[in-house]
């Protein structure tokens, strides 16, 4: 039995009345491994969704993730105002597995639309927490000389910096290797120089890694710390 056949007997297994399925992720893809998992979209016509769960079957860890037509729009809604939606692009660019009624293909439709537009522009906040965060984290780089706390610097400075990357693209984000992925498309060949940027911190050298994402930050206006403030809540 091949994936696709898999996906939807696992889905009609769970939901035999379910009106459309989804299988997304890595697996469909040339990036598929030994660790891949089933990441399934399942719309129904209401409850028991919505609701995400993790189990196995067939052999396969499974991660299902169980909506009706309006949740999934509800949940897509506040993942892109986010500007990563892993949820959204299980559809745009997932197997659709069956499609009862028409609803599947309409929001895959939908999904396809979103992607292409990209994510919405990122409020000026975002990228002056962004900013101040690796400033802080360039600071606390150049004044510390034990080495855990220089491969966790290090390592926090290369996801941020990476974020930061994708903002200002206004690209989509990702977190994880999703996170690699996106830089890939967004901006070739930086995931690589941060990468031995790390790898130079950790054998005592901190000049490419500082030069990298001082780059990015350039990008976004440079380092900030001075002046940055942000008010809090009464109660």
């Amino acid at each position: 039995m091949d994936l696709v056949e898999t996906a939807r007997a696992l889905v009609l297994e769970h939901h035999p009345d379910a009106r459309a399925a989804f299988l997304g992720g890595s697996v469909v893809t040339e990036r598929r491994t030994a660790m891949s998992d089933l990441d399934v979209v399942v719309v129904l016509h209401g409850a028991p969704a919505p609701y995400r769960v993790s189990f196995r079957g067939a052999g396969w860890p499974v991660e299902m993730f169980v909506h009706t037509e309006g949740t999934w729009g509800a949940y897509v809604g506040r993942e892109v105002s986010k500007g990563r939606s892993p949820l959204l692009f299980m559809c745009a660019e997932g197997e659709l597995l069956f499609d009862v009624d028409g609803v599947g293909a309409r929001l895959a439709a939908e999904a396809r639309e979103l992607v292409a537009a990209g994510p919405p522009v990122v409020d000026g906040e975002v990228v002056e927490d962004l900013r101040y965060a690796i400033t802080d984290l360039l600071d606390d780089l150049a004044g510390s000389g034990d080495r855990n706390e220089r491969l966790f610097i290090a390592g926090e400075l290369a996801r941020r910096t990476g974020e930061l990357a994708l903002v200002v693209r206004r690209s989509w984000r990702g977190g994880g290797k999703w996170l690699a992925r996106r830089l890939e498309v967004a901006a070739p060949g930086l995931g690589d120089r941060l990468r031995h940027g790390v790898r130079e911190v950790l054998d005592g050298r901190d000049e490419l890694l500082v030069s990298v994402v001082d780059e990015v930050l350039g990008e976004a206006g440079g380092r900030l710390w001075a002046g940055y403030r942000r008010g809090g809540t009464s109660s």
